[in-house]
Parts: structure tokens; sequence; C-alpha cells
């Protein structure tokens, strides 16, 4: 079930960025920031309240509070910047330079998490990272 998920992560991902780059053509990257986070706001606790999971706020530790802050930092802080990078650049660049994360993130999970990577992954990573080079010249 996990992949179909992550397809339409996928899916809406793309449309975002087209969706983004529109609704920027008249005002500045970091309105439009502010604006889809209150969106977001809403649809998260809407969904959280509607499952009754709102109840999880009493137990929660001051170590995974802390890293869901640091979390929502560096979220906001990638949408400050990928905003930005919409406002100025062309979205089929902004876009694969943006999905660099991947390969990011793989490196992260290793070193940080100790998540085993296999070679395919390895492989898949470099390509990753050569296609971001490519793109970015």
């Amino acid at each position: 079930m996990w992949a179909y998920y992550a397809l339409f992560a996928a899916f809406f991902a793309a449309l975002t960025a087209i969706l983004a780059k529109i609704g920027i053509s008249e005002i500045s990257g970091n309105v439009a920031t502010a604006i889809r986070t209150v969106v977001i706001l809403v649809i998260a606790w809407g969904i959280v309240i509607a499952a009754g999971e709102h109840k999880q706020l009493i137990g929660i530790s001051k170590r995974s509070l802390l890293f869901v802050i640091l979390s929502g930092i560096t979220t906001g802080l990638s949408w400050l910047f990928y905003f930005k990078a919409l406002e100025t650049g062309p979205v089929a660049k902004v876009a694969v330079i943006d999905k660099s994360s991947l390969a990011l993130t793989l490196i992260l999970a290793f070193i940080i998490l100790r998540e085993p990577i296999s070679w395919k992954v390895a492989i898949g990573c470099l390509f990753i990272l050569i296609g971001t080079f490519i793109v970015m010249k």
C-alpha cells in the first residue's frame, strides 16, 4: 500500500510545481508560501481531528516534538527557497533540481539513520545527481 501512497505523493508534488508556478505569476513566493501553509494547516488539522488523532498530542515526548518541529522548520525553508526558485526560473529545471532531494535523502539516511543502501539504490542516486548537474548547466 505504501507504494500507492508514494505514487500519489509524486503525482501531487508534480502538480504542485505547475500550480505554484501559475500562482506566483502575480505575487511573491513568500506570500504564496504563506497562503499555501495556511491551506495545509487547515487540511492537516482537519484530518487529525476527523480521525480522532488529536488525542495523541498529550503523550508526545519532548524528543519527538523537537524533531517534528525541526522538520517543520526545514520544510518551511524548503518551501521558501522552492517558491523563490520558481519565481525566477523555469519550472522544469526547478522541479528537477528540487527532486535531487531524493538522492540527498538517501545519502543522509545512510549517514544519520544508518539505513543500508543497495548497489541499485546507490547507482540510481548517482544518476539522479548526474541528471541534476546536467539540468543545472
